[in-house]
């Protein structure tokens, strides 16, 4: 006869709390305030480069948390975690280690690009298309499209 397993206690990770759990609006916007300004004053001791490849998290358990938008960016990161450590405690974060998360950057938002014009060529082949066809409105549309084709003195 096997036993039964006592049921897993229910785990309080972190996550999307209930909004009546997280306090007021104000509270909420003073402690970003604070994130904000405490990762703009450790990323201005990095060097350039890094400092727009990182981005402060949180501040959780006595760690800083870091946000790397590759690998490379994660171990120069973690290679000046001492200095890093350092400029916190300055500024009276209570912190002891610095982790980093790799989370690559959503790619950047690209306009569609223009259609490519019709070529003269095509014109010629769309026209000769146009007179093979018996059907007037199929050969009003070949017509059409062939008025679309660049010529060679349009821009």
């Amino acid at each position: 006869m096997q036993r039964a397993d006592p049921p897993a206690p229910r785990r309080t990770a972190p996550g999307p709390r209930p909004l009546g759990e997280c306090g007021s609006f104000a509270s909420l916007a003073r402690k970003a305030g604070e994130r904000d300004a405490l990762d703009r004053a450790l990323r201005q001791t990095l060097p350039t480069p890094l400092r727009e490849q990182v981005q402060f998290a949180d501040l959780r358990n006595d760690r800083l948390v870091f946000l790397a938008s590759s690998p490379a960016w994660a171990s120069r990161l973690r290679l000046l975690q001492a200095q890093i450590l350092a400029t916190a405690r300055a500024l009276g974060a209570r912190a002891s280690s610095v982790t980093v998360k790799v989370v690559p950057r959503p790619p950047a938002a690209t306009s569609p690009e223009r259609p490519k014009p019709l070529s003269p060529a095509a014109a010629i082949h769309l026209k000769a298309a146009a007179a093979s066809v018996t059907d007037p409105e199929m050969r009003a549309l070949f017509l059409q499209l062939a008025s679309l084709a660049e010529t060679a003195d349009s821009p």
